[in-house]
């Protein structure tokens, strides 16, 4: 609030002794009223009321004070400042809605000496300080200052009329020019309170000078932040309505349009793109839409962001294959050991190419269990190809438009992942990892492995389009390698398009070279270690494979031997001396005492057979995501209701085989030599440990019925013995998957026996022969053929 006049002239001050000393409060809440002005004030609050009423009916005088917080409703003593003005009500005006506003006449400063006793408002005893009347050439100094500065705030300042300067300049007592200049300056209620609290002009000019340098440092900055923003408005203005005379008076002149430099450059890269024939008409069109579109609009951005990505789409820039079948072969050798079947399909289509230059459909899915190097592989072939490398993550991909793009009505629309991964080829024959195509899912945004049929396809692949660009783009020269753990999650379409490789997991001889060849080294180098420092014996390397990895690759064996590297690197270190310079120190060996020593005691223990002959516990063979491993099943017969009970989160299909292997041998029990009333007023308990881990799947069928047949006839089975074979209710064993990783399993656990089913015999071919060395591999073709090997008297079990 603002004064709305000065009041009496210097002679007409009374002096304290003709004031009273003491006067009713009134709280302010936003304001500061300084001496000599006139103010009009608004009272709502009834103690202000009241004092107010109180000073009208006895000498006019009230103290003005402000508050320290102006939200306090109802101001106590510590809510009110010390420092306030004495003044005299002029005129009393009530307003309609139950409010009273005053004007108040500034006479003098005053300080609150102590509070009254009044119950119905607050009043104050207070002390007067008369103007300081004292002058000297600093004080001019400090009035001239102040002036000079009130004056720029005046001229800066759009909340003050430039009317008040006609006004300032009539005052020549210095006291009237402080607090005229205090009143019209827009400041906080603190800072403007400091100059009431100085009772020496000195000090309080000097309090005004800092006030006022503050707000007009801060009135230029904003004059020159709006000049600024003027200026960028204006020329902003002035471009666009000069660019729209230009367009009207070429369109009148029909003459060729004068581009800007940008939009030049952006041409010059359209024609030097070499797109074919449709893309290139469809950028020349989309630029001459952009071309007449104001740079400010929205449209003009969504258009040069398309040029741009059909710009940096390679269309037939292309690396040149290296075809050398030698040069290939040595370098899918010096990457990985053994993978030998994928390794020959790759040799395979660099000699195809060698006569045929040119061949669609290599479309390649590595289906293994993690860690056993199919990423790996697939960087492998494009540096043996010479071809540039792009790896697409699909696990948790959900929407297809991560695979097709979005369309561009969309706000921050894009390409898909297999445009923007051409994108970042920069060529169009690169190698194009999908990885994890197998943990792929889908919900209402669309099922991405339906947009991939498109892509994988070499019949459709050559005019893909992706939403975003609505063109046609020729995948046909990119080799697509896809990788997964598990195929039965590959949708069976997607399947159907693409070669499915398996890989294997690693014989412990496969991974003691891996670890030689590869890890060793490898962690050496990343833990600042040398060969010279630390050499790893083979034992020590079998002792890590076989008692603290149980896995199909080599990932945690790479941690575990990281693990060792680590613990090596801080012993060597801590082994320094001469002045932090590495002592001369023997090799460290790690052998099986070592590796013990530093990364602990065995997680998993080595099984054993003993030939131990047991009662209803058969070893069976499954097949997981992570490889092959065994199974133990554990049945008891105890009295209790005819019923059967499966423990061990079995899935449903597993429960089915128990069930159906239980029908068949009751109904087959004389044949089998298992007592006929086994099962009555008898509750059968099958259990497979572990069980925590879910299992399922049709295979352990055998498994589960020789388990039940030994614990009816009380005949105990070899546990030398593992088996694998679904079972129907006729007693036949039908064929099964995963044989390589369930013969894995059995070597690694150390049993020498395994029946398969006769159909598998075939695929027995196709296993390594370092897999089946010093196994006894039996096939089997009924349930009745297992049991003269599960029940056999104790044996070898080695052929």
């Amino acid at each position: 609030m603002n004064p709305i006049d000065f009041n009496i002239s210097d002679d007409q001050l009374p002096s304290p002794e003709n004031l009273p000393s003491i006067l009713p409060v009134v709280a302010l809440r936003d304001i500061v009223i300084y001496p000599y002005m006139i103010y009009p004030v608004l009272l709502g609050r009834e103690s202000s009321l009241r004092a107010a009423a109180y000073a009208n009916d006895h000498d006019r005088m009230v103290f003005l004070v402000s508050q320290r917080n102006p939200s306090v409703e109802e101001p106590s003593q510590n809510d009110l400042y010390r420092d306030g003005t004495v003044a005299k009500i002029i005129q009393t005006m009530k307003m309609p809605n139950g409010l009273m506003k005053i004007l108040v006449d500034g006479i003098m400063q005053a300080s609150i000496k102590r509070f009254g006793n009044s119950k119905s408002f607050l009043d104050v005893e207070v002390e007067y300080h008369s103007p300081d009347e004292s002058r000297s050439t600093e004080i001019d100094a400090l009035v001239r200052q102040s002036s000079s500065l009130f004056t720029e705030y005046i001229h800066l300042s759009r909340n003050v009329p430039q009317e008040t300067l006609a006004s300032f300049e009539s005052l020549k007592n210095p006291h009237r020019k402080l607090f005229f200049i205090a009143s019209n300056i827009s400041k906080e209620v603190e800072s403007k309170q400091l100059i009431l609290q100085h009772y020496k002009l000195k000090e309080q000019y000097f309090e005004l000078a800092r006030l006022l340098i503050s707000e007009v440092d801060v009135l230029r900055i904003e004059r020159d932040l709006d000049s600024k923003l003027h200026e960028s408005i204006q020329k902003s203005q002035k471009k666009f309505l000069l660019q729209e005379q230009m367009r009207i008076l070429q369109d009148e002149l029909g003459s060729e349009e004068v581009l800007s430099a940008e939009l030049l450059k952006l041409k010059e890269q359209i024609d030097t793109a070499k797109m074919p024939k449709e893309v290139y008409e469809k950028a020349v069109e989309e630029f001459n839409k952009m071309k007449k579109t104001p740079p400010q609009s929205p449209e003009f951005g969504v258009s040069r962001n398309f040029l741009d990505w059909l710009i940096a789409v390679p269309w037939s820039k292309h690396t040149k294959d290296n075809l050398d079948v030698k040069h290939v072969q040595k370098i899918l050798d010096e990457d990985h050991f053994g993978l030998e079947k994928p390794k020959e399909r790759i040799l395979e289509h660099i000699a195809v190419l060698n006569l045929v230059k040119e061949m669609r459909g290599q479309i390649l899915c590595f289906v293994g269990p993690p860690g056993v190097g199919k990423t790996s592989l697939g960087k492998s072939i494009a540096r043996a190809l010479g071809r540039k490398f792009v790896r697409i993550s699909l696990g948790g991909v959900r929407d297809e438009a991560e695979i097709r793009g979005h369309r561009r009505t969309y706000i921050g629309s894009m390409p898909g992942k297999i445009i923007q991964s051409m994108k970042r080829a920069g060529v169009v024959n690169p190698v194009i990892l999908m990885d994890e195509v197998d943990k792929m899912s889908m919900d209402f945004r669309g099922d991405p492995s339906a947009a991939l049929l498109e892509v994988l396809d070499p019949e459709q692949n050559t005019t893909f389009n992706d939403h975003y660009l609505d063109i046609d783009y020729d995948l046909s020269r990119v080799m697509f390698i896809t990788t997964a753990n598990v195929r039965y999650n590959i949708p069976l379409p997607l399947q159907d398009r693409m070669e499915i490789i398996e890989l294997p997991g690693y014989l412990e001889y496969d991974k003691r070279e891996i670890a030689k060849r590869h890890i060793i080294p490898r962690q050496l180098t990343e833990h600042g270690l040398k060969t010279n420092d630390v050499s790893f014996e083979d034992d020590a390397i079998s002792k890590v494979i076989q008692q603290y990895t149980r896995e199909a690759g080599v990932r945690n064996l790479e941690r575990e031997i990281a693990s060792i590297c680590r613990k090596v690197a801080k012993e060597i270190v801590m082994g320094r001396n001469n002045g932090g310079k590495r002592s001369k120190q023997k090799k460290i060996i790690i052998d099986t005492q070592k590796v013990e020593k530093l990364i602990g005691v065995p997680k998993f223990r080595q099984k054993t057979t003993n030939g131990e002959r047991r009662i209803g516990s058969v070893i069976g063979l499954a097949w997981t995501s992570v490889g092959g491993d065994i199974l133990n099943v554990d049945v008891t017969i105890m009295n209790g209701p005819e019923k059967l009970t499966l423990t061990g989160q079995l899935g449903d299909v597993m429960k089915e085989s128990a069930q159906a292997a239980l029908s068949y041998i009751r109904s087959n029990a004389k044949t089998l030599r298992v007592p006929e009333e086994f099962y009555r007023k008898k509750e059968i308990h099958i259990h497979l440990p572990e069980g925590a881990i879910p299992k399922d799947g049709p295979s352990a069928g055998i498994t589960l019925a020789m388990a039940i047949i030994s614990a009816a006839s009380q005949k105990p089975a070899r546990n030398d013995v593992a088996m694998t074979g679904e079972i129907t209710l006729r007693g036949n064993i039908l064929a099964i998957g995963g044989l390589n990783e369930k013969l894995l399993a059995a070597q690694r656990s150390g049993i020498h026996t395994v029946l398969i089913p006769k159909e598998n015999e075939k695929d027995l071919i196709e296993i390594p022969s370092k897999v089946k060395e010093g196994m006894r591999i039996i096939p089997i073709n009924t349930i009745a053929d297992a049991m003269e090997y599960v029940f056999e008297k104790k044996s070898s079990g080695k052929p």
